[in-house]
């Protein structure tokens, strides 16, 4: 099973789309078989993400930011303070 892991690793790490079949089959007979069916449920996605080059991380570091911003604010202002704030930090 460590195996599997690394190798699945491995393949979204070197964006390797070709050895997904090769991958799942391999861990449906083991502890991962839940996971295996969780990719086969959407497997064009997954292989779009292992064979593009776009990524979405810049954005979700973004979100990830603002919301923390939100969370210090913890509702004691509306909008126009939240705004203000995450404009100042860009």
């Amino acid at each position: 099973m460590i195996e599997l892991a690394r190798a699945f690793n491995a393949m979204v790490r070197y964006q390797q789309a070709e050895r997904l079949d090769s991958w799942v089959a391999a861990a449906k007979d083991t502890a991962l078989a839940g996971f295996a069916d969780g990719l086969v449920r959407d497997l064009a996605a997954i292989r779009a993400a292992l064979s593009l080059s776009w990524s979405t991380g810049s954005v979700e570091g973004q979100i990830s930011y603002m919301k923390t911003i939100k969370r210090t604010m913890s509702g004691r202002a509306k909008f126009d303070l939240l705004r203000h704030r995450v404009l100042e930090a860009a």
